[in-house]
């Protein structure tokens, strides 16, 4: 919850929730599959805010019309700044906490009250679904940049990489005629005698059999040379002989010729290609490159990115106290940007100090800066003032996303970017995903995910004209809303499995919806927490 305001300042936030609410009601806005509504398809609203000055009389622009670096299309009536309401009382199973923070502002909990965004940035604002298009664009034109040259990574440090060269054989496998079973080498048809000594894997190469002989060999190892077959142990059985004092071997099943050897090069030759550039290492990968002879891989290096965490109001340990609140976004951010594939250079704690943030911006070598809190226009906001003292190009400032609405995404220099994350924890969540994942997944080469949906098994309201992210569990083939989904709420992240991508005017009981999973959910192997 963000800490208490003025009495005005809760008046006027009761006043947005009621505005977004009545909007919700008299116009639920699209679902999947709706035409999009064209310039005056909809009846003003009660409510609605008069067009921006130069609208074209009677222009209701549809609120996908938002638009990246600079388009100024008007995305309509617009309640407060990230408001999370629901329309109405909550049904059974609808997914908001009562009393749960509506606000979803730059601030982090218990800090200053988010600023109401301007007619300004709300038109700058872009849709969610192209400010992730934006921002797989920006890491394209950091790969082509010539920081990302490939790198040779010893096998234990390659896993989530991806390969930058094909995998290609360096040796046969097997590299010898090989035994697939515990059991004996016989050459010739049976009964065989059985030679005294064994053969075991690792071992050089044994003496050449000759027909009507046998030796007890265990899998794994060289076959003799001129073996017809292995018989497995529980295949045959053995008596003493009373004569020669030698042992005979019989089978007890037909031996058919090359049963249970593995011929050399059966699964490559030398020179075969093996895997492709672009693959993903995983640890089967990891296992193929070793069994082919591989020491390294040459694969794409992963992004390096710097982390920068604002705010005056943010302890490190301890409790909550004369107006500080823990640093929740510090521990987080890390280890969720090693598993989405990046090595995490320097973490600082700056407050608000504009100073100190450009200093430390400009100071970076990283691929990626990632800042916390600073994105609103608020007095001691100081993200946007720094991107433009050191000319950085704005490519997202804003998205029609909720929670996180005030995240951007900015070029600071060539090859290199910035992606500011709004201070309230799920807010920082859903920037994370909507432009630091695409960034990092296409600087790092990595596979996008295959998009895919489940139905939703209760209803989730949704914003008039913004996505929402909302996190939710995995049950069977569904998909289950959970409670605690404020933008400065981690309960609920923490207890899912996947972010629902909820469009504008919500999802009804059993309606498919996009899934985005969490990497730990899914046993993604980009999870890498050393």
């Amino acid at each position: 919850m963000a800490s208490p305001g003025t009495r005005a300042g809760e008046e006027a936030e009761n006043l947005d929730v009621e505005e977004a609410l009545a909007l919700v009601r008299e116009n639920p806005g699209p679902r999947p599959g709706d035409r999009a509504p064209a310039p005056g398809d909809r009846a003003p609203a009660p409510g609605d805010r008069a067009p921006a000055p130069g609208a074209a009389p009677g222009h209701d622009a549809h609120p996908g019309h938002g638009a990246i670096r600079g388009d100024r299309a008007h995305p309509g009536p617009d309640p407060r700044e990230g408001h999370e309401a629901h329309p109405g009382a909550e049904a059974p199973g609808n997914d908001a906490h009562p009393g749960g923070d509506a606000s979803d502002g730059d601030a982090h909990p218990g800090h200053r009250a988010s600023q109401r965004p301007s007619a300004e940035s709300r038109r700058r604002a872009a849709p969610w679904p192209e400010a992730r298009s934006a921002a797989e664009r920006a890491g394209r034109s950091g790969a082509r940049a010539g920081r990302r040259a490939p790198v040779s990574v010893p096998l234990d440090a390659a896993l989530g990489l991806t390969l930058a060269a094909p995998l290609t054989a360096l040796t046969d496998l097997p590299s010898f005629d090989t035994s697939a079973m515990d059991g004996w080498a016989v050459a010739g048809p049976g009964p065989w005698t059985v030679r005294d000594e064994g053969v075991l894997a690792g071992h050089a190469e044994p003496a050449r059999l000759t027909d009507g002989e046998a030796v007890r060999i265990a899998t794994g190892a060289r076959v003799p040379l001129d073996t017809t077959a292995v018989l497995r142990t529980e295949h045959g059985r053995t008596e003493h002989g009373r004569t020669d004092g030698r042992d005979r071997l019989h089978p007890v099943r037909e031996v058919v010729h090359g049963q249970d050897i593995r011929p050399r090069g059966q699964e490559c030759r030398t020179g075969d290609q093996l895997l492709s550039v672009g693959t993903l290492v995983t640890p089967a990968v990891l296992g193929l490159a070793a069994a082919a002879g591989y020491d390294t891989l040459t694969a794409v290096a992963r992004p390096r990115v710097d982390v920068l965490v604002l705010g005056d109001e943010l302890l490190t340990e301890g409790l909550p106290h004369d107006g500080l609140i823990r640093d929740a976004l510090g521990p987080m951010l890390p280890p969720w940007l090693r598993a989405l594939g990046a090595e995490v250079g320097t973490v600082r704690r700056i407050g608000d100090d504009a100073d100190a943030l450009h200093r430390a911006v400009t100071a970076s070598g990283a691929d990626l800066v990632v800042t916390t809190g600073g994105t609103a226009a608020g007095p001691v906001d100081h993200v946007h003032p720094t991107l433009r003292r050191i000319g950085a190009e704005l490519l997202v400032d804003g998205v029609q996303v909720r929670p996180g609405h005030p995240m951007l995404l900015a070029r600071i220099a060539e090859g290199r970017h910035l992606v500011g994350l709004p201070g309230n924890p799920l807010a920082a969540v859903s920037g994370l995903l909507t432009l630091a994942e695409p960034l990092l997944r296409t600087l790092a080469a990595r596979p996008a995910p295959e998009p895919y949906t489940l139905p939703l098994r209760d209803a989730v309201h949704g914003h008039p004209y913004d996505t929402r992210l909302v996190p939710v569990v995995l049950r069977g083939e569904s998909a289950v809303p959970l409670h605690y989904n404020g933008p400065a709420m981690l309960r609920g992240i923490a207890a899912a499995d996947a972010l629902a991508v909820v469009p504008p005017g919500g999802v009804r009981p059993g309606e498919e919806t996009e899934l985005l999973d969490l990497p730990w959910a899914t046993g993604g192997i980009g999870v890498c927490f050393t």
